[in-house]
């Protein structure tokens, strides 16, 4: 009976002893977890205040790094300036009035020919003769048929002096003096009708000559001695009146519009380092519908130099504009036309597309597409893309 009882006490007493030591092990699982799970969070409290200020700083230098890698540009800030407009134009030199000179009468062989071209004529003077043997021998019949009609106007004359000194003695009747008045009158007019026509055959004879009708220089020569010409000849020869030259320009009409009467031209013949001042004096009144384009016509005064047919450039100066000044390394041109490029405010390059004006020795005018304000890339702008960082850099003022 005792037996059995110490038998149970002791094996409750092994499994009180069991209970402890599993409660032990699972306080210690406890500890070690809670231990765990705070180291985990001091790291990352920990990776989270010393990591992210690092990853800030990281972010900082790389942008910092960025920036001191953009590309540095020099920039212009134009302004507006006010810029003498010229415009460009080219064209052919002619005389301003271009006289053909052909035979005014029934012409003939030419006799003798007593000028050549590049030489001053005055007005009237003779240029050619043509050959006039016949017409001459027809002014001296005519001149003889008016001494035949004189003689015959004096004998009716005459007779009618007679008769009427018999007519109060009843020797001839009055019918007989008007009929001898008659006769007068017939031989009076007989006389101006030969003499009349001795005055056109004379005429004849002088529009045989070829003369100038203005003074001027002789630009052609188109006949020589033993050539026979007529009225359908054409021009014998071509004078400049006055020696007076003109350039014949071809223009935009947008360029024409600009123009007026009087406005100073330089005129550069092609091939020669002399330029001459010269005026518009007339402008066309109508465009061709083709090119778009008409003619101004620019008076020059006579030069040697200066030789009808040749080619030669102008600048016209057509007034002052206001407008931005931009170097020519600024403006670029492709397919879309003519453009710059801006930095803006963020420091980001944009392309700004323009529309070129006059073209000077100081720079490109923009006459739409700025206001002058911007800060425009100076140069290497081709190899810049819009929306690009850069750093902006001032140029220096020229």
């Amino acid at each position: 009976m005792n037996f059995e009882t110490a038998k149970w006490r002791r094996e409750s007493l092994e499994g009180e002893v069991l209970d402890d030591l599993a409660l032990e092990r699972r306080r210690k699982r406890r500890l070690i977890i809670i231990a765990a799970i705070a180291a985990a969070a001091i790291a990352v409290a920990a990776f989270l205040i010393f990591g992210g200020g690092s990853e800030e700083k990281a972010a900082g230098a790389a942008a910092a790094k960025g920036a001191q890698q953009a590309p540095t540009v020099s920039v212009i800030v134009p302004g507006r300036q006010q810029v003498a407009r010229t415009i460009s134009a080219t064209g052919t030199i002619a005389a301003r009035r271009d006289m053909p000179v052909g035979i005014a009468g029934e012409g003939g062989m030419v006799a003798r020919v007593l000028v050549e071209a590049g030489q001053w004529v005055g007005a009237g003077q003779t240029l050619a003769v043509i050959e006039r043997s016949v017409q001459s021998q027809e002014a001296q019949q005519l001149a003889a048929a008016i001494d035949v009609a004189r003689a015959d106007a004096r004998l009716a004359q005459q007779e009618l002096e007679r008769a009427q000194a018999l007519v109060s003695r009843g020797f001839v009747s009055k019918a007989d003096v008007e009929r001898r008045v008659a006769t007068r009158d017939a031989a009076n007019a007989r006389v101006r009708v030969a003499q009349a026509q001795l005055g056109a055959s004379r005429a004849r004879i002088g529009r045989l000559d070829v003369r100038a009708p203005a003074a001027g220089l002789i630009l052609d020569r188109n006949v020589e001695a033993g050539q026979v010409v007529s009225a359908g000849s054409g021009a014998l020869f071509r004078i400049a009146q006055g020696g007076q030259m003109e350039l014949l320009a071809r223009l935009p009409q947008t360029d024409l519009a600009t123009l007026s009467v009087g406005v100073p031209v330089t005129v550069t013949p092609v091939g020669s380092q002399q330029s001459y001042q010269g005026s518009v004096w007339q402008i066309s009144p109508i465009i061709d519908a083709q090119t778009r384009q008409g003619e101004a016509r620019i008076a020059i005064p006579y030069n040697r130099e200066l030789r009808p047919g040749g080619f030669a450039s102008a600048e016209v100066r057509a007034g002052a504009t206001t407008a931005p000044l931009l170097p020519e390394s600024a403006v670029l041109t492709d397919d879309a036309g003519s453009y710059v490029l801006i930095v803006t405010a963020n420091n980001t390059v944009q392309r700004r597309p323009v529309r070129v004006g006059t073209v000077t020795d100081r720079g490109v005018v923009v006459a739409e597409g700025l206001n002058g304000n911007e800060r425009v890339v100076e140069s290497a702008g081709a190899f810049l893309n819009p929306g690009e960082k850069v750093r902006p850099q001032r140029a220096a003022s020229r």
